[in-house]
């Protein structure tokens, strides 16, 4: 900046405030370039006793583009898409992965992975303090797999369709109707589809509740045939030592021989004393 003074001469004590306001760019063709302007407050100005109006002449040599604000209001834009982009992930079924990704059924693999990396480069937790990013980044990325996998897209497939014949079922459309094609249905068929997706999973548990139920009856029946299984080998090698013993009982029975008295000696009875 230059300034250049005319006649009385400025002295270096004197009280003097620049206040700059930068300029902007036009957003439009029709809209002007605002040119950035200086104002120069002159507090007081004295040669000797006399106090003095100075006349003060600024040459400006700024060029508008240093200090275009554009760049601030694009980053404010991007926080703003950032946050409302969060909350709609937020605020849709998350089994729905169409839903949360933005997508209509039927698209190709290739939208899929692009929808997907563009909604991941802005919502990704590092870009923005958005406290809610994290989840919202963890609904995307799940509704991407569940999309990339046949299986699990033909069963959301199969689900969205089921809830649409239900839906022109209950308002009692065909699908030449022009009904069919209003947002009314739309929001209709949306809500359709969730309550199809969660009875569902509800009817996934009550089957898996069923098969853990069943299956811990199978493992109580095997551990009890286990243990059946145990108690006749521990039986039968009780038995099995035990037969040598049982063999020499049977010969001395047959030959007439009284079993060995313990220590090889005879008891003797006891007889009772009489009177």
């Amino acid at each position: 900046m230059a300034i250049s003074e005319v006649e009385p001469k400025l002295e270096p004590t004197a009280g003097i405030k620049v206040e700059y306001e930068p300029g902007h760019k036009a957003n439009s063709k029709t809209e002007d370039t605002v040119e950035p302007t200086v104002e120069v407050k002159v507090e007081e100005v004295k040669i000797g006793e006399v106090k003095v109006e100075p006349k003060v002449e600024l040459e400006l040599d700024l060029d508008p583009d240093d200090y275009d604000v554009t760049d601030d209001l694009d980053a404010l834009g991007r926080e703003l898409e950032r946050d409302t982009e969060i909350e709609r992930i937020r605020s849709v079924f998350r089994l729905n992965a169409y839903a949360v990704l933005d997508l209509l059924p039927g698209v190709p693999e290739s939208d899929i992975k692009r929808t997907y990396k563009a909604k991941s480069l802005l919502i990704h937790p590092d870009k923005t303090p958005n406290p809610n990013a994290p989840d919202a980044f963890d609904r995307i990325k799940k509704a991407q797999q569940m999309l990339l996998d046949e299986k699990l897209r033909v069963e959301l497939d199969e689900h969205i369709a089921d809830a649409r014949m239900l839906t022109m079922r209950d308002k009692k459309l065909t699908a030449d109707d022009d009904e069919v094609k209003s947002e009314e249905f739309a929001k209709a068929w949306r809500d359709k589809t969730t309550f199809v997706i969660m009875e569902h999973e509800t009817r996934k548990q009550r089957i898996l509740k069923a098969d853990l139920r069943e299956e811990g009856r199978a493992q109580r029946k095997e551990e009890e045939e286990l243990e059946e299984r145990k108690r006749k080998r521990e039986h039968e090698s009780a038995w099995e030592q035990t037969r040598d013993v049982r063999i020499n009982s049977w010969r001395n029975f047959q030959q007439g021989k009284r079993p060995e008295v313990e220590g090889g000696k005879k008891k003797k009875k006891k007889v009772k004393a009489l009177g």
